[in-house]
């Protein structure tokens, strides 16, 4: 396992082992990563090895923008103007895939579970990869985790480990589906359903 630092050097090295189909652990704004191509089944197949994973639970993708996401799900109207307001940042939208290659390799229903994070370091990786698998580097069950040195404890059998040191943040991002213009809190986190209401 390689461990480097979260600088100009660091995100290369990770985003060369992304297109290598390796995985990777990272920092975001909530808490730290753990994740790869999505558009590579063996090594999404991996990261399920990792976490001891349920098959059946999908893993949510990182991008970095609005409009990248557009490349692979559909907003409506509502949609559009929560990711607008909290994107980049804690919140993750549930929404309706576009994209059959990443449906596929993911082995999603008709959904996936999508966030721009508001962390430099990993804004910068996503520039040079668009997507990035973006599940919890934690054992599934687990507390995630804020520290790199008990992620490095917890976890093995990744590539590169990127450190940007102690995570600040309130938890967890707040996983949101929207049907008909109502919020669904999947899972509350950093942001609450009031917040998100106030848009």
């Amino acid at each position: 396992m390689l461990k480097v630092s979260c600088n100009d050097e660091g995100i290369e090295k990770a985003s060369q082992i992304i297109k290598r189909g390796g995985i990777i652990v990272y920092p975001t704004d909530t808490v730290y990563g753990i994740g790869c191509n999505p558009y590579n089944i063996e090594a999404v197949k991996k990261i399920y090895e990792i976490k001891s994973r349920n098959i059946s639970k999908s893993v949510p993708v990182l991008t970095y923008s609005l409009e990248t996401a557009e490349k692979i799900v559909y907003l409506d109207k509502f949609s559009r103007k929560i990711a607008k307001k909290f994107w980049p940042g804690p919140l993750t939208l549930i929404l309706k895939v576009t994209d059959e290659k990443i449906k596929q390799s993911l082995n999603l229903e008709n959904k996936i579970a999508i966030r721009v994070p508001n962390h430099k370091c990993t804004l910068e990786l996503l520039k040079k990869c668009d997507f990035l698998v973006g599940t919890s580097a934690n054992i599934s069950g687990n507390q995630s985790s804020t520290d790199p040195e008990k992620c490095i404890r917890e976890l093995y059998d990744y590539d590169i480990f990127v450190d940007g040191g102690i995570i600040h943040s309130k938890g967890e991002s707040t996983i949101v589906e929207i049907d008909n213009s109502e919020v669904k809190i999947i899972r509350e986190g950093s942001l609450n359903k009031e917040e998100i209401l106030q848009t």
